[in-house]
């Protein structure tokens, strides 16, 4: 049966806080999320090269939310969905403990004034949310290509005494939907490479 846009979507009212991730799709497999989906590049090319995997996206800007959307319905992608929603809100609310085996951030709005600073994502009370809904083992990946942001991710991983113990740092491999020469395939990624930016990665393995 061919997908419609509404077999991609994801809306929050119909589900309870707390919510069983495996209830958004059509099979049972490990979840990962992507925060900051944009277009969904990433998000359908590692999809369809893991349809063993199901992937949510979740995308603030309503422009980007419904082309990627759209681009889902039209690979008949299966094994995504797209939500828009403010992401430390959904995660902390509605995703389980132990439920998610990645989660990736990839090119996150650097809020580079000081004043807006605390809207960052990489903040010690996000990540520990992130810590709480990955599972043993499950990888917190991020890259960026401005490097005050970079020096602040490095900042809270490793400097911070509640966050830093949770987490073991690990070699950020380059994902299956890159190019020769990326490290993640997104749109973004491709724009700042063309820009001549270097390009930060970080990765870590959730203890125990």
């Amino acid at each position: 049966m061919e997908l419609r846009n509404e077999d991609i979507t994801v809306d929050l009212d119909n589900y309870s806080e707390n919510m069983d991730l495996g209830d958004l799709f059509e099979k049972d497999a490990p979840v990962e999320i992507e925060v900051g989906s944009g277009k969904g590049t990433f998000l359908l090319n590692q999809a369809r090269l893991h349809g063993d995997i199901n992937y949510l996206g979740i995308e603030w800007a309503n422009k980007y939310y419904k082309l990627s959307v759209d681009r889902m319905r039209r690979w008949g992608m299966r094994n995504v969905r797209v939500l828009r929603t403010d992401a430390r809100d959904f995660i902390g609310r509605y995703v389980p403990d132990e439920s998610v085996q990645a989660f990736h951030i990839y090119f996150p709005d650097p809020w580079p004034k000081a004043r807006h600073n605390k809207r960052r994502f990489f903040q010690r009370e996000n990540i520990l949310q992130v810590h709480r809904i990955l599972k043993a083992g499950g990888q917190l990946r991020t890259a960026t290509d401005h490097a005050e942001y970079y020096e602040a991710m490095r900042e809270v991983m490793f400097g911070d005494g509640v966050v830093t113990p949770l987490f073991e740092e690990i070699e950020f491999h380059a994902l299956d939907a890159a190019n020769e020469g990326e490290w993640v395939g997104s749109n973004f990624e491709r724009k700042y490479i063309e820009e001549g930016r270097t390009i930060n990665t970080l990765a870590f393995a959730k203890k125990g």
